[in-house]
């Protein structure tokens, strides 16, 4: 049966060599000591499957939760350290190869043209009159927090409830899963957007990025990072912006700090500063980019953010004198559990010519009314209960407005 490696959480394919494929770390398995595997009841016709099964062996239906190797082990890890690697399900493997064949785009007019993508592009929805011309744009960024246990319909409907207050005419979406793209997609919000995700994608993958736009988009392409062991990629949106001004929309998921005994020491600073610049390299040659996702950014470890010159970080610019963070285990109290962590992981990183940073505020840090979880504690080698209210998710999300000059 596949394993978990305790010290980078990678799942491992069932082999007779523990051997870790990535940090080539000799480990026993974590998943159960018992002969007979866990498995989960299919929520369509309730036969049970391995517990490994993304979907059902009789009638194909997606499992409701990601399938993890041991989730006691991964508790385990995060009650020593809640870094930004107490969010994350074990890493897995990307195994579709991404094509950089040239593909046609359909706008809303049903002309087709081939377009040459940074890699590889789809089918654009055709249910967006987004003829209009603007003065200003609102784009959002946020991860959405993959972990499908914790009252996930609720906090995805927070999320929805978000788009429709603010109204974004771009969202930077982060860890998206299968189910959470069936949720959005079937939300009222939802037809109001291009999206970049089609279905047999968002279906063949763990958990992705994914880009929506109300405005007519050219092309969506993904670059996949040279150095990812996590399948990470910069996605983007060339769209067609008010007075003829192109514009980029760019997100990613940069390399996740991973802490795992023995040595909590696997954090993958020098992969997110390769990626950063490798992004910023890509997309310098188009002069209006806003580049907004979840950079698990450290400044202390990390290093300054690379910017080049022209590139500006939208909150440093407008809001110097505030700490901007957005995975706050102090103002989330969904994670008053967890140790400690205070960090500007999410970003908007932009190069404008065209147009200026009007704003730049931080959403989705109120709680969900009437809703609450159970979490488990040690404190002193007693183990307490506690009851904690549900936010939308871990991180919160930016909102940035730009203007044209």
């Amino acid at each position: 049966m596949s394993w978990a490696c305790k010290k980078c959480t990678f799942v491992n394919p069932p082999s007779q060599k523990w051997e870790c494929q990535i940090c080539l770390s000799s480990s026993s398995p974590t998943g159960p000591s018992s002969s007979s595997p866990p498995k989960w009841s299919c929520k369509g016709c309730t036969f049970l499957n391995p517990y490994n099964n993304p979907s059902c062996e009789v009638c194909d239906t997606r499992c409701p939760v990601l399938s993890l190797s041991n989730l006691n082990d991964l508790n385990d890890a995060t009650d020593h350290d809640s870094s930004v690697g107490s969010v994350f399900f074990p890493l897995r493997h990307c195994s579709k190869k991404r094509t950089t064949d040239e593909v046609h785009i359909v706008d809303d007019d049903d002309s087709s043209r081939k377009v040459k993508p940074f890699n590889k592009a789809i089918r654009i929805t055709e249910n967006v009159d987004a003829r209009e011309t603007f003065s200003s744009f609102k784009i959002l960024s946020y991860n959405v927090w993959f972990r499908e246990d914790l009252e996930l319909h609720k906090r995805m409907n927070a999320i929805g409830d978000l788009v429709q207050l603010h109204s974004p005419d771009f969202v930077c979406f982060q860890e998206v899963t299968p189910n959470i793209y069936d949720i959005f997609k079937q939300s009222t919000w939802w037809s109001g957007y291009h999206c970049s995700v089609s279905s047999e994608i968002a279906y063949s993958r763990p958990y992705f990025c994914m880009l929506l736009s109300k405005q007519p988009v050219k092309s969506f392409s993904n670059k996949p990072f040279s150095n990812s062991v996590m399948g990470r990629e910069l996605c983007i949106a060339e769209v067609e912006a008010a007075s003829g001004k192109s514009l980029v929309i760019a997100t990613s998921h940069l390399e996740s700090p991973c802490p795992a005994p023995p040595k909590w020491d696997q954090m993958f600073s020098k992969e997110r500063v390769v990626q950063a610049n490798e992004a910023v390299n890509l997309l310098k040659k188009q002069p209006n980019v806003v580049f907004g996702g979840d950079m698990n950014w450290d400044d202390k470890h990390d290093g300054q953010y690379p910017l080049q010159d022209g590139w500006v970080d939208a909150w440093s610019q407008l809001r110097p004198n505030e700490s901007g963070w957005t995975y706050d285990t102090k103002a989330n109290k969904m994670l008053t559990g967890n140790r400690t962590l205070q960090k500007r992981l999410d970003r908007f990183i932009c190069h404008l010519t065209d147009f200026k940073i009007t704003s730049v505020d931080m959403i989705g840090m109120e709680v969900i009314p009437g809703v609450s979880y159970n979490k488990e504690k040690k404190v002193r080698n007693e183990i307490k209960q506690l009851e904690l209210p549900v936010l939308p998710s871990d991180h919160f999300g930016l909102l940035l407005t730009i203007s044209i000059k």
